[in-house]
């Protein structure tokens, strides 16, 4: 049956909608975070992602500016031919044949392992994770720094997170942080443990430059384990709690784990902490790293 042009229309809305909270979602901001950096009002955002919004250009572009995406990147959500045709070629291949072609491609175009990038493990993944906790713990074990690149921003920055966001939003944010990446993977060429934040798998570029650089591991757990720690922590960042109901936090954290999976699986090694002590994670972390340089890893 074909649409009319008011059914159309409200489903070109809900589709825009809901673009605009998987971005928020990637991200993951909270609608006053972005209704803040973007100077479009909650309400008027809480309209849009349910579909009922009157969007114009200057709004999308204001929304799309403090997401730090472009309004064709919002707009459009088609897959690039060329990429896909890789895709569909790579999908053919065994596992000893990937780790080839991930060279062959690496050495091609100057995409290479930095020197030492073994040696340097960054944590990705959602807060709750146990990120810092097992972060701390293997460093240790491995005898070299453990570093919170959160706090290496604010170090670049020389101000806060807080005021980072405020002053410079997520684009100057973002800055920050590759500097502190470059840094940071300057500073530790014998080795290093760091922890990120859980949305920098959502900028490409950004990502692109930690796994070049660094070997990372997911750590992940179950939608009831992260909220759990984050709310025995006492800081619901990113979630939304702004309206109370912990039934709606616990939908943000789905929301979030939901739009970055893909993202996050594509670290060299998943650690799955859900129903796991700390120490058993940690167990499964030395295993899932590359041996220290100095100390061959045992064989099973």
């Amino acid at each position: 049956m074909q649409l009319t042009p008011d059914q159309d229309s409200r489903a070109t809305l809900t589709e825009l909608g809901a673009r605009v909270r998987a971005w928020r979602a990637r991200r993951g901001m909270t609608r006053k975070q972005l209704a803040h950096d973007s100077g479009l009002s909650e309400r008027f955002l809480a309209d849009v992602e349910a579909g009922k919004g009157n969007v114009s250009i200057n709004s999308l572009e204001a929304a799309a500016r403090a997401l730090n995406i472009t309004i064709l990147e919002l707009l459009q959500d088609a897959a690039r031919p060329a990429l896909a045709r890789v895709h569909n070629l790579l999908g053919r291949l065994d596992e000893a044949q990937l780790e080839k072609a991930h060279a062959l491609i690496a050495d091609a175009f100057g995409l290479a392992d930095a020197h030492g990038r073994e040696q340097r493990i960054a944590l990705i993944g959602l807060r709750g994770a146990g990120k810092s906790t097992l972060g701390a713990q293997l460093a240790a074990q491995r005898g070299v720094p453990f570093v919170e690149l959160d706090r290496e921003i604010e170090r670049e920055a020389g101000t806060s997170m807080n005021e980072i966001l405020l002053l410079h939003g997520q684009s100057g944010y973002r800055r920050y942080e590759r500097r502190a990446l470059f840094r940071i993977a300057e500073d530790h060429a014998d080795g290093v443990v760091m922890t990120t934040g859980g949305s920098i798998v959502s900028e490409r570029e950004t990502f692109d430059l930690l796994q070049s650089r660094f070997y990372c591991v997911w750590l992940k757990a179950s939608p009831a384990e992260h909220m759990s720690r984050v709310v025995a922590q006492g800081d619901m960042r990113p979630f939304d709690t702004t309206r109370g109901a912990t039934g709606e936090a616990m939908e943000d954290i789905r929301r979030i784990l939901s739009s970055r999976e893909a993202l996050y699986a594509r670290a060299d090694a998943v650690v799955d902490t859900a129903a796991r002590t700390v120490k058993q994670s940690l167990k499964d972390l030395e295993r899932a790293v590359p041996a220290p340089a100095s100390i061959p890893k045992e064989t099973a």
